[in-house]
C-alpha cells in the first residue's frame, strides 16, 4: 500500500544532498523502470508537531538541491515494507526543488 503524504503548510530541508542510490551486489547505480538514475536525498520535515528525518528517493538528480536549501517536494508518498523480521517506510517523491531560485 502507497499513502501520498501533504507537504503543503510544512517546511523541508535538506539534510543531506542528493546521493546516488548504489546496488551493494553490483556496485551500480540503481535505475527506475525507465532507465532513469536513483537517488536519495535526506530531508527535514518540519511541521508544527515537531520534525521528521526523511530518506527520499527519486528519479533522477534533483537540480539546485544542497544542504541547507528550503525545498518543496512534489509527489511524496510512503510504501511501508517488511522483509523477516524487519519492518520500515519507504520514501519516494517525483520532484524536489528549492523553493527559492538558485543563481543569481
Amino acid at each position: 500500500m502507497k499513502l501520498k503524504l501533504d507537504t503543503s503548510g510544512s517546511t523541508l530541508l535538506v539534510a543531506k544532498e542528493p546521493e546516488a542510490l548504489m546496488d551493494s551486489a553490483t556496485g551500480v547505480q540503481k535505475i527506475t523502470k525507465e532507465g532513469l538514475p536513483l537517488y536519495g536525498v535526506q530531508l527535514v520535515w518540519m511541521t508544527d508537531g515537531g520534525a521528521e528525518v526523511l530518506h527520499v528517493k527519486i528519479a533522477g538528480k534533483p537540480a539546485g538541491v544542497t544542504t541547507g536549501t528550503n525545498v518543496k517536494v512534489a509527489g511524496l508518498t510512503a510504501s511501508p515494507w517488511n522483509m523477516g523480521e524487519r519492518s520500515g517506510v519507504s520514501f519516494t517523491a517525483d520532484r524536489i526543488e528549492p523553493t527559492t531560485p538558485t543563481g543569481r
